[in-house]
């Protein structure tokens, strides 16, 4: 579905929202039986405890994921205006890291030392429908990200920097008035 969310840090509603190229090539990979999504088991909790780690902007579209956390998108499920989006990393992908998102990740660091683009910036660098896509004030960080279990067998997509989210039903937005 378009329309799942993960709850991200304790509390942030984000929609997840894969880019077509993304879509087809993990359809593929799901129908070929030849090659497997790989999801960690409970005990790799953090992205740099995962076989053949390293710190870089690779990612293989299996085990490795490049995505972004996306800002201020109206109407985004979750009710937050947050979007994870998961983009094809090695491929053609419209929607996917520009080479200035490679040259300059760092999702190793915490969020606020690093470049957080706005749409504008996105088009610019190749990612041509980022506005009409999300929206006119959107704006993102880019991550690698990787799938796990809990020991509650619970699936968990996380970012590099240690945040992560548990699939969860949307919420709806209670009044700004409510006291509770």
């Amino acid at each position: 579905s378009n329309r799942v969310c993960t709850d991200f840090c304790g509390g942030m509603m984000f929609q997840l929202v894969l880019s077509a190229k993304l879509r087809t090539h993990l359809a593929k990979v799901a129908s070929s039986g030849e090659q497997k999504l790989v999801v960690q088991n409970a005990d790799k909790l953090r992205m740099s405890s995962i076989p053949g780690y390293s710190r870089s902007e690779s990612a293989d579209d299996l085990q490795v994921f490049h995505g972004r956390e996306i800002r201020n998108v109206p109407n985004a499920a979750g009710g937050m205006n947050f979007v994870l989006h998961l983009s094809l990393a090695n491929g053609d992908d419209p929607e996917g890291w520009s080479k200035e998102e490679r040259a300059r990740y760092d999702g190793w660091g915490h969020d606020s030392g690093r470049e957080w683009r706005k749409g504008e910036q996105y088009e610019s660098e190749g990612f041509t429908n980022f506005r009409s896509k999300f929206g006119p004030e959107a704006f993102g960080l880019h991550h690698r990200c990787y799938w796990h279990f809990d020991r509650e067998e619970r699936l968990w997509l996380s970012a590099e920097d240690g945040c992560e989210g548990v699939a969860s039903p949307a919420r709806a937005r209670k009044a700004s008035w409510l006291p509770f």
